[in-house]
């Protein structure tokens, strides 16, 4: 499967949450702090930025539904506003989770408040290189996407 099909996976997802949860409006903004959000729980997974804990990180498993949580608010955020990805930015970038984390925040708000398509294409970089430095490869991203791509499906089935 290629990058670039992930956005129409997200594209059909997202009519589905509209037609389902009755969304008459522009919810870019709300996608946005969403996005935001699951940018947080994936840090908190990590706990890179706990020095007063002993606690290692939470499993593999677990950072990685986190971080393709993100990516679906990414694929939707883009497709809000026309922009679609062909393939993933490979930026194998070795760098410390927390400023990593505060580079994407930025990244996120940037293209949240400007909605261009370079400040698009910064907020994947940034994504990128901290999947490089969670040691995802591409392959475990995109299935990881599908099947809580799925999962999102089930949820809005069962009335989440």
């Amino acid at each position: 499967m290629e990058f670039k099909q992930l956005f129409e996976m997200q594209r059909e997802l997202d009519l589905f949450i509209e037609e389902t949860q009755n969304v008459q409006k522009d919810v870019f903004e709300e996608k946005g702090l969403a996005l935001l959000v699951e940018l947080s729980e994936l840090a908190n997974e990590t706990r890179c930025f706990k020095f007063w804990s002993t606690k290692g990180p939470s499993e593999r498993e677990v950072i990685l539904e986190e971080f393709v949580d993100s990516i679906h608010f990414m694929l939707s955020l883009g497709n809000m506003r026309g922009f679609i990805l062909t393939e993933w930015p490979n930026l194998p970038q070795k760098q410390a989770l927390t400023p990593l984390f505060i580079e994407m925040t930025q990244v996120v708000l940037t293209f949240v408040k400007e909605q261009t398509e370079a400040s698009y294409k910064a907020l994947w970089n940034s994504y990128s290189i901290l999947a490089y430095n969670l040691g995802f490869t591409v392959e475990d991203i995109i299935k990881a996407y599908k099947e809580k791509n799925e999962k999102n499906y089930e949820r809005q089935r069962s009335g989440y």
